[in-house]
């Protein structure tokens, strides 16, 4: 059973940046893909990014430019440097872990964090 445990959120100012981490354990890293998904409060939780084991990445349109995801294969983690943030990516963001078709495109990973709290004020 993967287990997936983030670190990383907190409350910060319009602009300021955030990075996410996340630590995998229990099951083999190397193969699933890794992603980041969010939710507001009222909102549908909706993907963020995603990161293959050999670099290939993914991004929603809205954090294009601004949010980097990377993971760190040796260590079983995986980031989301998170810049010039906006009081809209106020989010409960979570780690996800599992098959690539599954965390980009079905949006349903095999695995789940427990996500943390990332508030941005204006």
């Amino acid at each position: 059973q993967v287990q997936l445990v983030e670190s990383g959120g907190g409350l910060v100012q319009a602009g300021a940046s955030l990075r996410l981490s996340c630590a995998a354990s229990g099951g083999t890293f190397s193969s699933y893909a890794m992603g980041w998904f969010r939710q507001a409060p009222g909102k549908e939780r909706e993907f963020v990014a995603a990161i293959r084991w050999s670099g290939i990445t993914a991004y929603a349109d809205f954090v294009k430019g601004r949010f980097t995801i990377s993971r760190d294969n040796a260590k079983n983690t995986v980031h989301l440097q998170m810049n010039n943030l906006k009081p809209e990516d106020t989010a409960v963001y979570y780690c996800a872990a599992g098959v690539w078709v599954r965390v980009t495109t079905l949006r349903s990973p095999n695995y789940w964090g427990q996500g943390t709290q990332v508030t941005v004020s204006s």
